[in-house]
């Protein structure tokens, strides 16, 4: 057994040098070789300095220095390589046979196709992905490989129950599946940005249906991807049951969150642009993802609340309905003072800012007699809560302050009357 192993790897090895020696060894083949490395050479640096002249005449851009670059340096280095092994294989063939310049042209022009078709992609890794996996196929098929390997692949058979997939079924459906799922979520992505554009459908609504739009895409490209290893999906059935049970005990919190999710948005309790409170956090609601809510608060931090957390716990949302809010600030004036005076100066610097609400108009109530001054509570309208709550209020305060110092309405501070009592007792004379 050892030596059969042995023998065949030998005689492996022994053809492989053969076709070596026939390919690449011969002087013919080593002219080719020179020439593809001139090539090369030649076009590197004639894209150098074309580079430098486009330099000259629009100057160091960082703009011009990216496209450079990512996509005019390599398309003009292969381009101009083409051309000269092109040039180079029309001079030869009446001499010689020309079997390395066409598998080299026949290269670099797949090459410069592919990179010219996935120089749109605005992902790079993405880019070099597909172009990778491209000219690999594409410079099997030109050697004259792709269909060997195809076919060794295919009787590559590996038993999964009582059906046998494939090697290459294998691949194909990786492949598959990378291709359909980039193409939903593009997709999906497209559908996102379409019904963000419909501005008479609620933001709720708009949100359930890309999910849902998302949801359907993904599922669509895994079943296809599936299909084409060759699985038959019926046998699928028992598996997707067992599936399910396993999510429903072991990811409980993570389903929760979904499902919570898929009720917020159909109940639309809460939507983007909302101000809501809950847990200690006031802020906006900025999107609602399959997990969580994403609320950013005034100072800029981000919060990602679980959804399952939004329906469980109180929330206060100050623009559910409508987005008035009425803010009460307390005020005490000393018993001295004018309290009419007062009541009005109240009004005024609350009249007097721009994000108070003329209608309803603020109004100031007397609540009641304190120990150290009379309780007044002034009332106003905002209906900019997503701008902040707390931010209004004290520029309200900041003018009470001046407007009753300037007409002399005093603010009371405890005074306490402490009586002393003598109970010294008098010494005594024997």
């Amino acid at each position: 057994m050892d030596e059969g192993l042995l023998q065949k790897a030998e005689l492996y090895l022994l053809n492989a040098w053969a076709w070596f020696q026939t390919n690449f060894l011969e002087p013919e083949r080593l002219v080719e070789l020179v020439v593809i490395a001139i090539a090369g050479l030649s076009s590197h640096f004639a894209c150098k300095w074309i580079h430098k002249g486009i330099l000259r005449a629009v100057g160091e851009h960082p703009l011009v220095q990216k496209a450079d670059r990512r996509f005019l340096h390599p398309v003009l280095t292969a381009a101009i390589a083409i051309l000269l092994i092109f040039t180079a294989r029309l001079v030869l063939e009446p001499f010689m046979t020309t079997y390395l310049l066409n598998i080299a042209a026949s290269l670099l022009t797949a090459w410069l196709v592919i990179r010219l078709a996935v120089g749109l992609l605005a992902n790079r890794e993405l880019a070099r992905l597909i172009a990778g996996g491209a000219w690999t196929l594409a410079a099997l098929n030109i050697m004259g490989l792709l269909d060997p390997l195809t076919t060794v692949l295919g009787e590559a058979q590996l038993p999964l129950g009582d059906v046998q997939i494939s090697v290459l079924d294998i691949l194909t459906g990786i492949i598959s599946f990378g291709f359909l799922m980039w193409l939903a979520f593009a997709l999906s992505s497209l559908l996102e940005k379409r019904l963000q554009g419909l501005d008479s459908m609620p933001l709720s609504i708009r949100a359930l249906l890309s999910k849902l739009g998302k949801i359907l895409l993904v599922s669509i490209a895994f079943l296809i991807s599936l299909n084409a290893t060759g699985i038959d999906l019926t046998a699928l059935a028992v598996f997707g049951g067992a599936l399910g049970v396993g999510i429903g005990f072991g990811l409980q919190k993570v389903v929760g969150n979904f499902i919570s999710g898929i009720i917020l948005l159909v109940d639309r309790s809460i939507k983007p642009g909302d101000v809501i409170e809950t847990g200690g956090t006031y802020g906006t609601i900025n999107r609602l993802a399959a997990r969580y809510t994403s609320v950013i608060t005034r100072d800029g931090t981000e919060f990602l609340i679980p959804n399952e957390d939004m329906i469980t716990q109180p929330v206060t949302n100050w623009s559910h309905t409508h987005r008035l809010v009425r803010r009460k600030i307390p005020v005490q004036v000393a018993y001295e003072s004018d309290v009419k005076k007062a009541m009005e100066l109240m009004v005024t610097a609350a009249s007097g800012q721009q994000r108070v609400l003329k209608v309803p108009e603020p109004k100031t109530l007397m609540t009641g007699f304190g120990e150290s001054g009379v309780d007044l509570e002034l009332r106003m309208w905002i209906e900019d809560p997503q701008h902040g709550v707390a931010n209004v209020a004290s520029d309200v305060m900041i003018r009470i302050w001046d407007l009753f110092h300037e007409h002399d309405i005093e603010f009371p501070y405890p005074q306490r009357v402490v009586h002393v009592k003598n109970d010294l007792v008098q010494p005594t004379q024997d």
